[in-house]
C-alpha cells in the first residue's frame, strides 16, 4: 500500500508540474503575435485580457499585424476583434486600460526595404462597442516605450525610439482632456525595448537598448544596464523625481515584461534577453537572441533589487503582461528559438484552477 502510495503521489507531482510548465490555464492566441501591445482590466469580477498588433510567425516586414483579440475569463476562447484602424500593421505598441476602455500608443511600421517608421496614432478602443476612436496623436511619436497609468486618468510614456534615434521625453496622455503634457525628462541613457512599472506614485524604469557607437558608419546598438526610479508629485503630475538605482549583476535585458505590483509593493520584470536584436530575433551583430527564464523586482519595502525564481519557460519580445488571481502572466512573444507564439505563460510555478475556463 505504502509503494502503491508514493508512485500514485509521484504521478500527481508529474502532472501538475506538466501543466504548470505549460501554461495551460488560458488558450493560446488564435494567431501566434510576438511585440505584441498587451493590456488587461477587472470587470463584473473578471479578468479582461487584449492583445494588439505585433509580429506574425513568418518575422518578415510583411508579417507585421493590425490584429487584434480579446479574451474574458471564463470563456473558452479568444475573440477577435475589429483590425486597429491603420493601414499599416504595428510593432513595438503599447496599450494600457482605463475604465473599461484600452487605450493603444503608437508602434512602428516596416517597409519591404527596412526602413521603419515611428507612428503617431492613439486609439481608445471600447469592447462593448466593439469600436476604436482616434484620439489626440503623439507630440512625439515613439515606439518600444515604457508606459503605464497614474491615478486612474493619466498615461505616462517614458523614453522609446523616434524613427532615428532614442529620446529622453516623458510624454503624459490625460485621457479625461484628450490632451498631451510634457513631464520631467527621463535622465537615463534613452532607451527603447526597456520596461518598467508604477506602483502609487513610484515607478521603475529597467535596461533597454541604447545606440553606444558607430563602426564602418553604422550604428552600434546594445543593452543598458540601468535602472532608475520616479516619484510623481501628488499634486503637479507634470513634475517627476529621479534617482538612480543600484545596478544589477551580469548584462541588461531587452523587451523584458515589466509591471508593477501593487499587492506586493514592487516592480516586477520577467524574461527578456541580453542581446540587442531586431524585431525578427537576430541581434544587430547577427548573434540570434536567446530568451531568458529570470525574474526580477525592485521592492519597495526592502528598497533594492531581489531576485525571485525563474519563470517555467523562457521568452522575450513583450509589451507587457498581466495578474490574475495572484499570479502574473504573458502574452505571446518570442521563445527560446526565436519562434513567435501564442502562448499565454505564468512568470511563476501555477497549478491551473477551474475558475479559468467554462
Amino acid at each position: 500500500m505504502k509503494s502503491n502510495s508514493i508512485i500514485c503521489l509521484a504521478i500527481l507531482i508529474f502532472v501538475l508540474s506538466h501543466q504548470k510548465v505549460t501554461g495551460s490555464c488560458f488558450p493560446p492566441l488564435p494567431v501566434p503575435h510576438a511585440n505584441n501591445a498587451v493590456a488587461s482590466f477587472e470587470k463584473d469580477g473578471k479578468t479582461w485580457l487584449f492583445s494588439f498588433t505585433g509580429l506574425k510567425d513568418g518575422k518578415t516586414f510583411d508579417d507585421t499585424s493590425r490584429s487584434a483579440y480579446m479574451f474574458v475569463e471564463g470563456h473558452r476562447a479568444w475573440t477577435a476583434l475589429p483590425d486597429v484602424p491603420v493601414e499599416e500593421g504595428r510593432l513595438a505598441a503599447s496599450a494600457e486600460a482605463i475604465g473599461g476602455k484600452v487605450y493603444l500608443f503608437g508602434g512602428y511600421t516596416v517597409a519591404e526595404d527596412g526602413s521603419e517608421k515611428s507612428t503617431p496614432e492613439v486609439f481608445e478602443f471600447d469592447p462593448k462597442k466593439m469600436s476604436y476612436k482616434r484620439r489626440a496623436d503623439m507630440p512625439t511619436p515613439v515606439d518600444d516605450m515604457v508606459t503605464f497609468v497614474y491615478k486612474d486618468r493619466y498615461i505616462y510614456l517614458v523614453s522609446g525610439w523616434h524613427d532615428d534615434r532614442n529620446v529622453n521625453l516623458v510624454q503624459v496622455f490625460d485621457t479625461k482632456k484628450n490632451r498631451w503634457f510634457k513631464a520631467s525628462d527621463y535622465p537615463g541613457t534613452p532607451v527603447f525595448g526597456h520596461a518598467g512599472g508604477i506602483v502609487k506614485n513610484r515607478f521603475v524604469i529597467a535596461d533597454g537598448v541604447a545606440v553606444v557607437g558607430k563602426k564602418d558608419n553604422k550604428r552600434i546598438f546594445d543593452t543598458v544596464n540601468e535602472g532608475w526610479l520616479g516619484t510623481i508629485d501628488s499634486k503637479d503630475p507634470s513634475r517627476i523625481k529621479y534617482r538612480r538605482l543600484p545596478q544589477l549583476p551580469g548584462r541588461g535585458h531587452y523587451r523584458m515584461a515589466g509591471a508593477g505590483d501593487e499587492d506586493l509593493n514592487r516592480v516586477l520584470f520577467v524574461g527578456g534577453t541580453p542581446t540587442a536584436y531586431n524585431y525578427n530575433g537576430i541581434g544587430y551583430d547577427g548573434t540570434p537572441a536567446v530568451a531568458k527564464k529570470h525574474v526580477f523586482a525592485w521592492d519597495f519595502n526592502k528598497d533594492n533589487w531581489v531576485a525571485l525564481r525563474d519563470k517555467p519557460v523562457a521568452s522575450m519580445d513583450h509589451r507587457g503582461m498581466f495578474k490574475m488571481n495572484g499570479f502574473w502572466w504573458t502574452i505571446g512573444g518570442l521563445d527560446v528559438n526565436r519562434k513567435v507564439t501564442g502562448k499565454v505563460l505564468p512568470a511563476s510555478l501555477v497549478i491551473c484552477g477551474s475558475r479559468n475556463t467554462e
